[in-house]
C-alpha cells in the first residue's frame, strides 16, 4: 500500500432546471466538461438532483402535492436509461469518477437514489437512501443494506451517504469500516436557511475526523426566481433558501478550499492520501483505536425484495420415500 497519491476533487453547486429532466441532465454534462477541463478526477453532484429535488413537499401539504409528485414521477429517472447512459459516456470521456443524485423511478415508486460511474463510465454503484427524512417520506420509498458499500474506483476507495442519512451513526459506520478513503456526501440546499448550513458544517467535518477520510459535500441551490416557481407564498419562499455549503474537507477536518454558499460554482481541491495515513495513525477508529470485543456493528446487506423464491430443503428419509412412491 502506498499513500503517494493525489487526487483532484470537484463539488458542485449547482441548481436543476426545474420540471426538466433532461434539461437539468445537460447541465451535469456541462459541468462534467468544466470540471474535467481544471483537472478534476472526481465530480460529485447535489441530491437528487435529476431532475431536481422536491422541495414542493417541504412547503406543500400531502393533500395539495399530489399534481407535483406526479410531475416528478414524470421527470425521474429509470435505471439504465438515456440519462445514464449519457453520463456514462461523460465520465469515460473525460475519464472522471462521477456521483449524482437522482429521484430513481422503478415502476410504482420513487427513491433517492445515488449514482457512481467509474472513470470508464461503469455503473458501480446504484444505492437508495435507506429512511427519507420528515417530509420525504411521502415522495421516495425506503431503500436496503445492499448500498452501504465502500468501492473502488480509479479515484479511490468511495463510500456515499445523502443528507440526514449522515446522522444516522451506524451507516457511517458501516462506509467507515470498508475503509473509504473518500465520502461523497449530497444535501438538496436552498432550504432552512443558515442553521442548515452550519449543521453541514459540523456533520461533514466530524465525519472526516471520525472515519480519518476526505469529504466531497455538494449541495443544490436555487435562484430567487426558482423559488418563486415552487411557491407563491412568500412566507414558505422563505424557508427556501440558505442551506448551501458546497465543500472539500482533509481527514484532519479542515477545509481545502473555500467553501460555496451561494450561487452556482465549483468546489475543487488536491486530495494527498498522506494525510488519511497522518489521521489514522492518530485515531483509526475501525483499527487500532476500535474495541470489537466490546462494541459492533451488525449489518444487513442483502438486497431486499417483495417476493423471494424458497428452494424446499427435504431429508434424505424424505426423498426416498418420494422416490419409491409408485
Amino acid at each position: 500500500m502506498t499513500d503517494a497519491k493525489i487526487v483532484r476533487a470537484a463539488a458542485v453547486q449547482i441548481s436543476p432546471v426545474l420540471f426538466s429532466r433532461d434539461g437539468t441532465t445537460e447541465k451535469v454534462l456541462t459541468a462534467i466538461a468544466s470540471a474535467a477541463k481544471q483537472g478534476a478526477q472526481l465530480v460529485v453532484f447535489p441530491e437528487t438532483f435529476i431532475p431536481y429535488y422536491p422541495y414542493f413537499s417541504f412547503v406543500q401539504p400531502p393533500v395539495l402535492m399530489g399534481k407535483e409528485h406526479m410531475r416528478l414521477y414524470e421527470e425521474a429517472v429509470t435505471v439504465p436509461s438515456p440519462v445514464t447512459d449519457a453520463i456514462s459516456r461523460a465520465a469515460r470521456s473525460h475519464g472522471v469518477v462521477v456521483v449524482v443524485g437522482v429521484n430513481e423511478r422503478d415502476n410504482g415508486s420513487l427513491y433517492n437514489t445515488q449514482l457512481v460511474f467509474d472513470a470508464d463510465g461503469t455503473l458501480l454503484l446504484k444505492r437508495r437512501k435507506i429512511t427519507p427524512t420528515y417530509h420525504e417520506r411521502m415522495v421516495w420509498g425506503q431503500g436496503d443494506g445492499a448500498g452501504l458499500k465502500a468501492i473502488e474506483t480509479a479515484a479511490g476507495t468511495l463510500g456515499v451517504l445523502a443528507c440526514w442519512e449522515h446522522y444516522n451513526p451506524l451507516a457511517r459506520f458501516a462506509l467507515m469500516a470498508q475503509h473509504e478513503q473518500i465520502h461523497c456526501s449530497q444535501f438538496p440546499g436552498s432550504m432552512v436557511g443558515q442553521i442548515f448550513t452550519d449543521q453541514i458544517e459540523v456533520t461533514i467535518r466530524h465525519h472526516a475526523l471520525e472515519a480519518g477520510c476526505f469529504v466531497v459535500n455538494a449541495t443544490g441551490w436555487l435562484s430567487p426566481e426558482q423559488v418563486t416557481q415552487i411557491t407563491p407564498d412568500e412566507k414558505l419562499q422563505k424557508v427556501l433558501s440558505g442551506g448551501c455549503n458546497t465543500a472539500i474537507i482533509s481527514p484532519e477536518g479542515n477545509h481545502l478550499c473555500t467553501p460555496i454558499t451561494e450561487g452556482e460554482g465549483i468546489a475543487i481541491a488536491d486530495l494527498d492520501f498522506s494525510l488519511i495515513t497522518k489521521r489514522k495513525r492518530m485515531m483509526d477508529s475501525v483499527g487500532h483505536y476500535s474495541r470489537p470485543d466490546l462494541l459492533h456493528l451488525q449489518a444487513n446487506f442483502e438486497p431486499q425484495t417483495v417476493i423471494k423464491e424458497e428452494l424446499e430443503v427435504r431429508s434424505s428419509e424424505q426423498i426416498s420415500m418420494l422416490i419409491s412412491d409408485p
